[in-house]
């Protein structure tokens, strides 16, 4: 019922594993500076230098994390956790005594927006605050607002409160069809978590949901810890490529681009071996949620995460990867056969192809093709470019202009930390963006968008502004030299812009539908459909400057690397195919057939081809497991949709303004307020998922045949 998108899966909207980006992960090394263009507009200077100023100001006034008050200190959580609680007592009396009509649905929301505002930034925070006090009491806050939650969701005077309004069918015929969607939406949620129980399975389907939390987190942070192991144990003439503790070998990743095959060998070996603690909270939290399930109604936990998506059921989900896997069959054992050719050639006394081995070995093959060094394209990617860029294109697209703005003392966890406002020509101010851009210890190295405040129409008739948080990993400026991105940070950036975007957009009446809360393998549509505006010349064309000397980006040189993602592309999908039919077998029959790592074995031997590795248990690093839980098949999906919206609406013209309106109107100005189904249909776009499941996989084998740049048409 309340929070559900905000505590649940759309947490945070990580970007999909990259597995092809190998070859393109340098960060501009060799490059050197004499002077950097200052010849940038606002927004591209704003991130092209550092800022100036805030360790300076020792006096001024404290605003608090985001600007809330209470959040100058950790112990703020408390006392905003406090002050959500009261709030949701009162509002819980409301629902109690309001007669059934939209009110009750308006009363819901705000019950929902009160505790979402804490949980959601406590979410964030505790994973990207580099204050440990401010991370513990974020991470206490979300632990109980989320048991809160799930004891509303079982509350049942505040389910008979909607009941009422649901029962009523002249009432329901009377309310706005968004109105009306988010009254079923919260009915839903009662449904999911077990309001038809009796009162003892209903205080055990609670106490399953905070279990289901503190296991996810646990499980969540255990993917990126690093492997420690005596240093005797390595070669000697590796032991320069890890990180040494004393006497000890720190392995905090698997290394996929690192040249040497030993090195790649043993860090695959050692990162993904399998830990004894990890592997049993991944047991019982498939167990718990399987548990909750059943308990519930549900045959497997998969049929309840479905719920309401795009695919409904598991059933079609698995008959889109088996579809699409027959379909990239072919190609893939090319691609494998092509990459074998490669290693064979440059290591011809160890060529059997290994796991370890593609990310690598498919960059060497892009580059030796389409000579794409990075080195030769990060000076045209600064920072500050890609930004300009971004705003570029939104104006042209959307009338929406980006000014950086300077956070007040306290608003923000990191000094480096940039605040964008979003501003359309006409409506005015659309809400807020902080770019937490830089690399910096103990922070976590995926690409990520959260939502901090949704967007929702206040009862005094003004609208409450969209804040959201995006999360990237990059190098900071130095003195003489801006941040420069490789082709594929570029790509991750406008990803990720293509979520906070969809937030600022989605000017839904409840915050409960705003923006990226929506059905999840929906959810990624914007933001794949972003990478296409990424990889096309006559976008890139109007920022990609050398930061010296100002030389745009040469047309060839974004055509080979738009030829370059063609290399290997059935091979990558077919990684991610795995990854989603291992996420649908996990969530799928329980008890499990067999143990999660002999189902790993068996799944990645059917729809990768490459064999499994004895003593080495990856499941265990596969974070997506928690925020993605059944629907890691979402990012598949979601680019199927994306290429076809790509197509018909803006392949011809990427900057085409009526069909960026078109777009805006009909598909992301609802959030999840609309059935995504109907949103496509609305826009001059075919829509993909009205066809079988061999038809999703036949739309979606177009980017295997040929990736989508819209120069090459």
């Amino acid at each position: 019922m309340l929070c559900a998108r905000g505590l649940g899966g759309l947490r945070a909207r990580a970007a999909p594993l990259r597995p092809g980006r190998a070859g393109l992960g340098g960060l501009g090394a060799g490059i050197r500076a004499r002077g950097v263009s200052t010849s940038w507009s606002p927004v591209g200077a704003a991130f092209n230098v550092k800022p100036q100023g805030r360790r300076l100001d020792l006096f001024g006034e404290r605003r608090g994390l985001f600007g809330v008050p209470e959040l100058s200190s950790p112990e703020g959580f408390r006392i905003a956790q406090e002050n959500a609680l009261r709030k949701t007592d009162l509002l819980v009396e409301r629902a109690r005594c309001t007669p059934p009509g939209p009110q009750t649905v308006l009363i819901f929301d705000e019950l929902s927006d009160s505790l979402c505002r804490v949980a959601d930034l406590a979410d964030f925070v505790k994973i990207a605050h580099p204050e440990p006090a401010f991370r513990e009491a974020a991470e206490e806050a979300c632990r109980s607002i989320g048991t809160v939650v799930e004891k509303l969701n079982t509350n049942v005077e505040l389910y008979q409160s909607l009941q009422k309004l649901l029962a009523d069918e002249k009432l329901m015929d009377s309310l706005d069809p968004e109105t009306r969607r988010v009254a079923e939406l919260f009915m839903f949620d009662f449904e999911i978590s077990g309001i038809h129980l009796d009162k003892e399975k209903r205080k055990r389907a609670v106490d399953l949901n905070v279990k289901i939390l503190d296991l996810s987190s646990t499980f969540l942070m255990g993917t990126n810890f690093p492997t420690k192991i005596e240093k005797h144990l390595l070669p000697a003439h590796i032991h320069h490529n890890f990180v040494f503790t004393g006497d000890h070998v720190m392995i905090d990743g698997l290394h996929a681009e690192a040249p040497d095959d030993l090195v790649r060998e043993a860090a695959y070996k050692i990162f993904l071996y399998p830990n004894a603690d990890q592997l049993k909270c991944l047991e019982e939290l498939l167990s718990s949620r399987d548990l909750l399930a059943k308990l519930v109604g549900y045959s497997t936990y998969s049929h309840r995460a479905l719920q309401g998506t795009i695919a409904k059921n598991p059933e079609t989900v698995m008959e889109f990867l088996e579809k699409l896997s027959d379909k990239l069959s072919e190609r893939t054992v090319k691609d494998f056969e092509m990459i074998r050719g490669m290693k064979m050639k440059l290591n011809p006394q160890n060529s059997e192809l290994m796991p370890w081995d593609p990310p690598y070995y498919s960059g060497v093959i892009r580059a030796e093709r389409y000579n794409i060094e990075p080195s030769l394209y990060c000076p045209f990617f600064s920072l500050g470019a890609c930004m300009e860029g971004l705003n570029i294109l939104f104006n042209k697209l959307l009338g929406i202009s980006l000014y950086a703005e300077q956070p007040a003392k306290g608003e923000v966890w990191c000094e480096d930390v940039r605040k964008l406002a979003v501003v359309h020509e006409s409506e005015g101010l659309l809400g807020y963006i902080y770019c937490d851009f830089f690399q910096r210890a103990d922070k976590p190295h995926q690409d990520c968008h959260f939502t901090i405040r949704g967007g929702r129409l206040k009862e005094d008739g003004d609208y409450q502004l969209p804040v959201v948080v995006l999360m990237l990993n990059l190098p900071h400026s130095s003195r003489n030299l801006p941040t420069l991105l490789t082709p594929g940070m570029m790509e991750n950036l406008f990803h990720e812009m293509g979520h906070a975007m969809h937030s600022m957009l989605g000017r839904t009446r409840y915050q409960h539908v705003t923006g990226t809360r929506c059905p999840t393998d929906f959810a990624e549509v914007p933001s794949i459909l972003m990478e296409y505006f990424a990889n096309d010349y006559r976008v890139v064309n109007q920022f990609a400057r050398h930061y010296q000397t100002g030389q745009s980006l040469p047309k060839n040189m974004v055509s080979r690397l738009c030829e370059s993602k063609k290399v290997c592309a059935a091979a990558d999908m077919q990684l991610q195919v795995f990854y989603a039919t291992l996420d649908q077998i996990y969530h799928g029959k329980h008890p499990l057939r067999k143990s999660t790592t002999d189902i790993l074995k068996e799944t990645q031997e059917k729809f990768y081809g490459l064999p499994y590795v004895p003593n080495t248990a990856w499941q265990l690093r596969f974070s997506h497991l928690v925020g993605y839980g059944a629907k890691y098949y979402s990012y598949l999906m979601s680019r199927a949709v994306a290429s076809m919206v790509w197509k018909e609406c803006f392949l011809q013209d990427p900057f085409n303004r009526a069909a960026g309106e078109r777009y805006r109107r009909e598909m992301l100005a609802h959030g999840g307020g609309k059935e995504p189904m109907l949103m496509v249909q609305d826009t001059p776009c075919p829509a993909p998922w009205t066809c079988s499941a061999t038809c999703h996989a036949s739309h979606y084998c177009v980017l295997v045949t040929g990736f989508s740049c819209a120069h090459t048409g």
